[in-house]
């Protein structure tokens, strides 16, 4: 729940374009929400108090996740075939004081309409007693990839960040494990493990004072899971280190706290966290997931891509997305060569319009390739949000027009591209748009049709896109956008 010298403490998205929201869409209002668990076909966080959210596809979350035992800012995990929850119950300020105590407990399926529904009853595993220099709140899991060790980080701006080790077949402390203090002067924390460091992020700022509030996430990291955790200037976060990965927002939005990462594949994974407050929809507290990024080994947020025009521009040669269609020439201008070329008078020379070009197109369908990128209008790309469409997990469903028209670029049976006259909203014209962690994007059709591959948009050679396997360890696979 994150408190300290802090106060102590969710309406569709009509009126924002979904492709614009920092926040997902539907109802998801909640604080201080888990890692977020798949279980089923569905997605599920908790929050604070009691219950979550649910999403079939991972952008629209509403109400409907239960767990039992009230308290503050859970987290998640699956162990082999099931789920363990921890929360914190009292302390952050909680009734009055810093006396809390971490639980922990088992689920077989997250879903509450399953037979299998049933929490297991909560078990002790720390707790913070008499204004010690602790508060037992706020935990955080991590399962070891690499030694199967459990471990739960805790703590807020109360005192210091604590770790202490758990049973993963139990969920209970192991036996004679002393707690070890992490961190200082953060709360919310949570461990994450790549490529040899452990990453220990922690919410950083103030909370629960609704536009006021100026949480941010910040991160250490450590060659050991026991710490020291040091960032990216060699401070120790037990001395308030602490390098950012998420700003506390701006905008619309602020207050961005409560680190949890989602791997979808190599090369994509995504970070949830809440904002404090959307000032669009009430100054409430909501779910938010974005990109997650990774730089010099060091991760921080992404954006989703905005509505807006762009130059859709290949990683393997830097050529751009484009119609074949007649390439209509610009009138020459007069040249600078010459005794007396200095001296001509400089006249702006206009660009070329959709309306100079149009007429030149075939009225059906149009194919693609990847050219040289001139700034002519089959070259222009206009993408945005389609919001009454389903999204994929933290990101809408894109609708990629040649701008002015609706001309829209469409997957075709035969695992190949084509843009037809018109949007109509199918399936193989909506497109998933993911940023990947080294920054580039990842652009894939909601469906081939008459096939159930997860195929995306590739550069099968500098001039010839076309739909494959993605490889994040090939320049084939991605993309960037630019403003023209």
């Amino acid at each position: 729940m994150k408190s300290s010298i802090k106060i102590l403490g969710f309406a569709l998205l009509t009126f924002v374009s979904a492709g614009n929201a920092l926040a997902q869409i539907g109802k998801p209002f909640i604080h201080d929400p888990s890692t977020i668990m798949e279980c089923e076909g569905k997605y599920y966080t908790f929050g604070t108090r009691g219950g979550g959210l649910i999403s079939e596809d991972g952008w629209t979350w509403n109400s409907g996740a239960e767990r039992p035992g009230g308290g503050a800012a859970p987290d998640a995990i699956k162990i082999g075939n099931r789920y363990l929850i921890v929360y914190g119950s009292t302390g952050g300020g909680l009734g009055g004081g810093h006396d809390g105590k971490i639980n922990t407990m088992w689920n077989k399926t997250l879903d509450p309409k399953s037979p299998d529904f049933k929490f297991s009853d909560p078990i002790v595993v720390a707790e913070s007693k008499n204004m010690e220099d602790n508060d037992a709140i706020d935990p955080g899991l991590l399962l070891d990839p690499i030694t199967g060790r459990l471990w739960v980080s805790y703590g807020t701006y109360f005192g210091n960040i604590r770790l202490v080790e758990l049973d993963p077949k139990t969920g209970d402390r192991v036996k004679g494990n002393k707690a070890l203090d992490i961190a200082i002067d953060c709360e919310a924390t949570d461990l994450e493990y790549r490529d040899g460091w452990y990453y220990l992020l922690g919410t950083h700022g103030t909370c629960c004072d609704g536009a006021n509030s100026t949480y941010n996430i910040v991160v250490g990291r450590s060659k050991k899971v026991t710490g020291p955790y040091l960032d990216n200037m060699g401070r120790d976060m037990l001395r308030g280190g602490g390098k950012m990965v998420v700003s506390s927002g701006g905008g619309r939005t602020n207050g961005a706290g409560h680190f949890g990462r989602t791997i979808l594949e190599n090369g994509v994974e995504k970070v949830s966290l809440h904002y404090e407050a959307d000032l669009d929809r009430s100054g409430r507290s909501v779910l938010a997931i974005k990109p997650l990024l990774w730089k010099n080994g060091w991760p921080y947020a992404g954006e989703n891509l905005k509505d807006g025009t762009y130059q859709i521009e290949s990683e393997r040669r830097g050529y751009a997305l484009e119609l074949i269609v007649d390439f209509v020439r610009m009138a020459r201008t007069g040249g600078g060569f010459g005794p007396n070329a200095a001296e001509q008078p400089i006249v702006p020379v206009p660009s070329q319009q959709l309306s100079d070009v149009s007429s030149t197109w075939p009225a059906g369908n149009i194919d693609v390739r990847i050219g040289d990128y001139v700034g002519r209008p089959h070259q222009k790309w206009n993408i945005s949000a389609v919001a009454d469409a389903p999204g994929f997990f933290g990101t809408p469903s894109y609708k990629i027009l040649i701008e002015g028209t609706e001309r829209a670029l469409a997957a075709t049976a035969d695992a190949e591209l084509v843009t037809v006259p018109s949007f109509t909203g199918a399936p193989e014209q909506l497109w998933r748009i993911d940023q990947l962690t080294d920054g580039t994007f990842r652009i894939m059709p909601k469906v081939v049709p008459n096939s159930d591959k997860k195929l995306a948009l590739i550069s099968a050679g500098d001039s010839t896109p076309t739909l494959g396997e993605f490889d994040m360890n090939s320049d084939n696979s991605k993309w960037n956008f630019k403003a023209p």
